[in-house]
């Protein structure tokens, strides 16, 4: 019982510092704008060191709050939210908390087989697919009008290439790299100042 209450105070405090952490990172990733829908976002890696940590709740709670900044951001705001509300929020919102969820199950999954290091990179490479994955479809969906702004003649190729090239070809690199090198890494160090402290 002592165990689990120590457990449940140190995930609280622990979430709590990682929220703190998330919002921070999202703050700079909103405000740092290299050029055009290209962002510094660093995020993702709260994200799923959150899920790894503690499962697809604290995951999701993370991911939930890093979408709520990312409305808030001044290019969603000109960008997206100009085009259509609804779908702006529900991109920000749904996009990230699914990829924490996604995170947690897998973390929890591979847990109960011993592979935690497999899972934390299987999870840490999910984590920006599903992010960009809903991020694609859900633009599909409601910001066409973005995706064919200058366009003279519209195409499945064109509409294509304005996605993958335009929206998503950059940032979905740079997260795909971080998520998966800094997470795993990040959560080894915990583990081993958490195993120390307990001996």
């Amino acid at each position: 019982m002592d165990k689990k209450r120590r457990f449940n105070t140190r995930m609280i405090a622990t979430t709590g510092v990682l929220t703190a952490i998330e919002i921070v990172l999202q703050v700079i990733g909103n405000y740092v704008v290299p050029g055009g829908f290209t962002s510094l976002n660093f995020s993702l890696i709260i994200i799923t060191l959150g899920a790894m940590l503690y499962g697809p709740v604290v995951g999701g709670f993370l991911g939930f709050v890093s979408g709520t900044m990312t409305i808030l951001a001044p290019s969603t705001l000109s960008y997206f939210y100009s085009v259509s509300p609804f779908g702006t929020i529900l991109t920000c919102l749904l996009k990230t908390t699914l990829a924490g969820v996604v995170a947690g199950l897998i973390m929890m999954l591979f847990k109960k087989y011993n592979k935690r290091t497999t899972g934390s990179i299987i999870a840490s490479i999910l984590v920006p697919i599903v992010n960009t994955g809903i991020f694609a479809i859900f633009c599909l969906v409601f910001f066409m009008d973005l995706l064919t702004k200058d366009m003279a003649v519209v195409t499945p190729q064109n509409i294509a290439s304005a996605l993958f090239l335009g929206m998503i070809g950059v940032n979905f690199i740079f997260e795909i790299l971080t998520t998966a090198i800094v997470s795993p890494s990040l959560l080894k160090i915990m583990d081993q100042v958490s195993t120390k402290k307990e001996e």
